[in-house]
């Protein structure tokens, strides 16, 4: 371990200031700045093996909104993006923090690894229970707003799958995220890079896997009146338990007493995205809403991740919570900048749209391939889908890079704070442009047919 002792000079109302200094822990195998070349190669085949998952995820999806319990319970379909975006809220956030931790050498000593991490799967369990049950009740709400049938046995039943699901997913993806950063730092790579894709990549695939699973047992036994809220209140005890043990790491118990904000809002946006799923899913001229959504929200939500991920440990090394780089001072900064200048974050940005076409068309053709008769495949649409992931991407890291800032600024630690709204923000931006692109393509469609028929109607001779 090497500690650098940096003296750092600011400007207060025009006077300099001298004499502050902070010391930052670097590790053995640094691996800031990296090389463009070696970003993008660290960053493709993570976010390529997610895309499969998301695939995959989005075939599950479309095969299962037909079971029996998904046609009777509509409100299952309005809990998929705010269940399948906690991955965004607890393990990108997770495997933010372990990553910020893994290359400033916290996580070298032996003992204070197993802390760290006993502490961090302790929290996530908390979030996800309480999380679980927030989002069910947020689907109901919606369910009654769009005046649905509501009764007991739907209660118990959309509560106790999501409580489930979000514990048993936390956890499988918590300690998958943990060996992801452990290794990675073992080899040399950077953790930033390549933690958040991989837990996008089976993220979508086992939450709706233990969603539909569960929902169906629950379903297929609601008769046993007290099965249920036997099952979601046990579940519910053993938050004290991991309240305890997350109480031997300080720094991590503030997250339990003020990270809930951001992940209570992102579930909140998420949800809103699963209202426009469950309106739109079933439409003819949505035909594929069902297999798209889960990549075009999860590539978006992948690509963000990774740039806040980078931005917060580029913050964590070379600054302190309050103080912003020089460079890094304006809250608002010019889009060129952040696209186009050759600071560091900025080259990571421009690796990370570029990848967004070539991406999603590899993944738009799998999902041909395997679903073709699912998924309408004309030019028109495949252009408008094309621009909607752009659009999403570049709003996106834009957010970003501004959200990064402010809570730094505000000594507010990023890594905890800023991926859940902005994965929250990229379910509902990527739910929102693809119903927007279906629409378009059935009116594009529309009208170019209308006027193939009234041009041959004109030609034929009386």
């Amino acid at each position: 371990m090497v500690v650098t002792q940096l003296s750092l000079e600011f400007r207060f109302q025009g006077k300099k200031l001298r004499g502050f200094s902070c010391e930052l822990t670097r590790s053995p195998h640094g691996v800031l700045p990296e090389s463009i070349l070696t970003t993008t190669c660290q960053v493709t085949i993570p976010i390529l093996l997610s895309g499969l998952g998301m695939i995959t995820a989005g075939l599950v999806m479309n095969t299962v909104q037909h079971w029996p319990v998904f046609s009777e319970v509509k409100e299952l379909l309005t809990l998929v993006p705010p269940l399948v975006g906690l991955k965004g809220n607890l393990e990108m956030t997770l495997a933010s923090r372990l990553s910020t931790a893994a290359n400033t050498g916290q996580i070298d000593d032996d003992q204070e690894r197993f802390k760290i991490i006993i502490s961090n799967l302790a929290v996530v369990q908390v979030q996800a229970t309480v999380v679980g049950l927030l989002a069910a009740l947020a689907a109901l709400l919606l369910g009654i707003v769009s005046k649905e049938a509501l009764d007991w046995d739907k209660v118990a039943l959309l509560c106790t799958s999501s409580v489930i699901t979000a514990f048993l997913a936390a956890l499988a993806l918590g300690i998958l995220m943990i060996c992801i950063v452990i290794g990675a730092r073992k080899f040399g790579v950077n953790p930033d890079n390549i933690a958040t894709p991989i837990a996008a990549s089976l993220g979508d695939l086992i939450t709706l896997s233990i969603l539909a699973l569960i929902s169906s047992f629950f379903y297929r036994h609601k008769e046993t009146w007290y099965l249920m809220p036997l099952v979601c209140v046990g579940f519910m005890a053993l938050t004290p338990l991991w309240i305890i043990i997350a109480r031997q790491n300080p720094p991590i118990m503030k997250i339990l007493k003020y990270g809930w904000f951001p992940i209570i809002l992102a579930m909140i946006i998420s949800s809103f995205g699963g209202l426009i799923l469950s309106k739109t899913i079933s439409k003819h001229q949505f035909k594929g809403m069902a297999v798209l959504t889960p990549v075009i929200c999860g590539v978006g939500g992948n690509l963000v991740a990774i740039q806040t991920s980078r931005i917060s440990t580029f913050l964590h090394m070379w600054s302190t919570p309050g103080v912003l780089p020089v460079q890094m001072k304006r809250f608002w900064p010019n889009p060129f900048f952040i696209f186009c200048s050759s600071e560091v974050n900025s080259v990571s940005a421009r690796v990370l749209l570029f990848l967004v076409i070539p991406g999603h068309l590899i993944f738009f053709y799998l999902i041909c391939l395997v679903e073709g008769h699912s998924v309408t495949s004309s030019k028109i649409f495949v252009a408008l889908y094309l621009v909607a992931g752009i659009v999403q991407v570049l709003i996106l890291l834009y957010l970003a890079e501004v959200m990064v800032r402010l809570t730094w600024h505000q000594g507010i630690d990023p890594d905890n704070h800023c991926i859940p709204y902005l994965t929250g923000l990229g379910d509902l931006l990527g739910t929102s442009l693809l119903a927007l692109c279906f629409l378009l393509d059935w009116i594009l469609r529309a009208r170019i047919g209308l006027a193939e028929l009234v041009s041959e109607l004109v030609s034929v001779p009386p």
